[in-house]
């Protein structure tokens, strides 16, 4: 037997060499002491800021009652956040899950189902777009349109295709691919932060009303408010069939979800899709404190004063900065198109300045700050930000 100590935990994170053991709003704490401005925000997850005190009242109140009893049973917090994404959204039902995968695992059920069962489909297609990033399964890797994701996992699962994101010619390409689904991100987060053009989107949901083919946005990063909107598709005017969420939803607590169009979630009856933890009473707390803040306070309206805000002040350093290239992004979703490697600004900003932020590929940094933060703080940021690429 080897002496080699082996570590329990499987190597497939690069992990910074940190310990993080408390957060509060855009701050988080290491276990040494050392404070940091948490621009990162969990990868986009924890969007009103660090153990929000409206989520961790109503999850504190939970805790004494009841943590979880599966989906065989109602719960009346799930019910409750249900009500409220149907009232704030395009959609009519939801269904609740663990995850961005699992959410996307359940669109592409969906869209499998509604192609057998309402459009008579024997091998129903779903395309997605290159550069594209829905998760780490099988069947979401497979949907995904990169070839880094997916490589050492063959072979894929079939049923997918990619088409050129923000191009308009490949969309007439639908017309002779027939399938039953298309899905997307409005920003393609993972795949270097680029939004979809207005106009393409446009062409993409004209296509697909004409075609009969489900329109399908993954908002796992982009929804509940990261965007400045409640949902991103709301930026564009189109109603999507289904939209996929996660990240955000919970205010950290693991949960994602689907909601759909009636006509769609019909397809799925008892015993076609099902999850034990999705949507249990604790998650579901967490959910609906979380969206009802987002629904029912000011947080969008502040946070879009500090989009502007930052944006701006994003604007003033590229124009000051050789080092940076472009900024492309939407809402509180950045990214930075820096010279080098991101990685190495993303190591610099963490060790000499305190500064939490991520890449999105090999030259881009990724900023996510929570919409709760202040001008302050993004003073601070933009100062560390000269410091940084001085």
């Amino acid at each position: 037997m080897s002496n080699q100590t082996i570590e329990p935990v499987m190597n497939t994170y690069g992990r910074f060499p940190i310990t993080l053991v408390e957060g509060k709003g855009s701050y988080v704490w290491d276990d040494q002491g050392k404070k940091y401005l948490d621009y990162s925000s969990g990868i986009a997850t924890c969007n009103l800021g660090h153990v929000p005190e409206v989520v961790e009242k109503a999850v504190q109140e939970q805790l004494s009652k009841l943590w979880h009893c599966s989906n065989l049973y109602h719960i009346p917090n799930q019910e409750k956040l249900a009500q409220v994404l149907t009232e704030n959204s395009c959609g009519d039902q939801v269904f609740f899950c663990n995850s961005g995968a699992e959410a996307n695992e359940a669109a592409i059920k969906i869209a499998k189902k509604y192609g057998h069962d309402v459009l008579e489909q024997d091998s129903p297609l779903i395309v997605t777009f290159k550069n594209s990033f829905h998760g780490r399964t099988m069947a979401t890797l497979s949907a995904t349109g990169q070839q880094k994701i997916q490589k050492g996992f063959t072979p894929l699962m079939p049923g997918f295709d990619y088409l050129p994101f923000n191009d308009k010619k490949a969309l007439e390409q639908l017309k002779e691919k027939k399938p039953v689904a298309v899905l997307l991100e409005l920003v393609q987060g993972e795949g270097g932060v680029i939004p979809a053009d207005s106009e393409w989107v446009k062409q993409l949901e004209s296509i697909c009303k004409e075609q009969n083919i489900l329109l399908m946005v993954d908002e796992i990063q982009t929804g509940m408010g990261r965007t400045g909107t409640l949902f991103c598709y709301q930026h564009y005017g189109i109603e999507p069939d289904v939209i996929s969420l996660a990240k955000g939803l919970g205010s950290g607590f693991p949960i994602g979800a689907i909601i759909a169009k009636e006509h769609v979630a019909k397809v799925f009856s008892p015993g076609t899709h099902g999850s034990t933890f999705g949507g249990n009473p604790l998650v579901s707390t967490a959910g609906l404190a979380t969206v009802k803040h987002l629904t029912e306070s000011t947080v969008l309206e502040e946070a879009n004063t500090i989009v502007e805000y930052i944006w701006g002040k994003l604007q003033q350093l590229v124009a000051d900065k050789d080092q940076i290239k472009a900024i492309r992004g939407k809402g509180l979703l950045i990214g930075l198109e820096v010279d080098g490697n991101a990685i190495d600004y993303v190591n610099k900003a963490r060790m000499d300045h305190q500064l939490l932020f991520i890449v999105a590929g090999t030259q881009i940094v990724r900023v996510l700050p929570p919409l709760t933060t202040t001008k302050a703080e993004v003073d601070h940021f933009i100062d560390i930000m000269n410091k940084l690429f001085n």
